[in-house]
């Protein structure tokens, strides 16, 4: 199918703001990362300053979703807008924000540009994780279970990594991402940098546990609100939705601006911290009625488990 009608900003925004949105900083990308690894420390304090079952799930909830951060880190320096030196972007985006968490950029930014070329057509490589919706609630809550109890993680990075050293082929993973030297360098880090602490059970306690149950958890979250049941169109507003997400979802489950994803899609070289001023000039300029909007993540869960199986008819 041809690649989805682009919007051209010019028809949309003064010069002057299209200038302001589109501007990157050289400051504000380094500052992110920064403060992702920094919730990420301050999280894992807390449960050693204070150990108990709620600082712990606190810490499990931030730390992953800060994971999940990182990862958005990725997504923005595939687009080139983590920092406008082209080096320093995608080396942060390799070292600080991607390897981390198992991701490679070289890799990770063709399959995300193909997904912006063919939103939602059959080509997407993405468009398996909005086709099954809507789901009965019964099946959406199955599918959180295997998230917050490690399945998904398993079957996502563990069988693949032992098909890989068995020597077993498999079919491709739907994201061409597996850990290599960067995720195994970052962790043999922090493994040397905890235990020197004294805390040699940090990395699988306050690392793993988060990455194996609350990151994909949040990852669903996040795919669900960014194109399930968006009923796309000819209209590239109506691409991908945006959920209109309150501080306590920010903080837990979409950080950096990533809830703003029809903003996104209509200018995907538009940094994460300009969205939300994008939407408001979105708002002021009456495109609201063509976009696909959604008042928090409750919204997102009541429609993706919206679906309803018929009673079998009586005798």
């Amino acid at each position: 199918m041809p690649a989805v009608s682009r919007v051209d900003p010019k028809t949309i925004f003064t010069p002057e703001e299209w200038t302001r949105v589109s501007r990157q900083s050289l400051w504000i990308g380094p500052m992110l990362v920064a403060s992702a690894w920094a919730v990420i420390i301050g999280a894992g304090a807390l449960f050693i300053a204070w150990p108990n079952p709620v600082s712990y799930l606190i810490a499990v909830m931030l730390i992953g979703t800060r994971q999940l951060g990182l990862a958005i880190l990725e997504h923005e320096a595939a687009h080139g807008t983590l920092h406008p030196n082209a080096s320093l972007n995608d080396w942060m985006a390799e070292w600080l924000c991607g390897g981390p968490v198992g991701g490679s950029l070289k890799r990770y930014r063709p399959y995300h540009l193909t997904h912006h070329k063919y939103t939602e057509q059959k080509e997407d490589p993405d468009i398996g994780l909005s086709r099954p919706f809507p789901v009965t609630k019964g099946s959406l809550m199955r599918k959180f279970v295997r998230d917050l109890t490690g399945q998904t993680f398993y079957k996502q990075r563990i069988a693949p990594f032992i098909a890989q050293v068995r020597g077993e082929k498999r079919k491709p993973p739907r994201v061409p991402d597996s850990p290599g030297k960067r995720f195994w360098i970052v962790q043999g880090v922090i493994i040397v940098a905890t235990t020197l602490l004294g805390y040699w059970w940090a990395w699988p306690v306050l690392w793993i546990v988060p990455m194996a149950t609350w990151f994909p958890l949040v990852t669903r979250m996040r795919a669900m609100g960014e194109h399930a049941m968006v009923n796309t169109q000819e209209d590239p507003f109506t691409h991908a939705r945006t959920t209109l997400a309150n501080p306590l979802e920010r903080l837990f489950i979409a950080p950096f601006w990533v809830h703003y994803h029809c903003e996104h899609h209509c200018f995907m070289y538009v940094p994460c911290y300009n969205l939300e001023k994008t939407h408001r000039l979105l708002m002021l300029k009456g495109f609201g009625d063509r976009m696909r909007v959604t008042k928090g993540y409750a919204e997102v869960l009541r429609r993706c488990g919206s679906k309803v199986v018929a009673e079998p008819a009586a005798a």
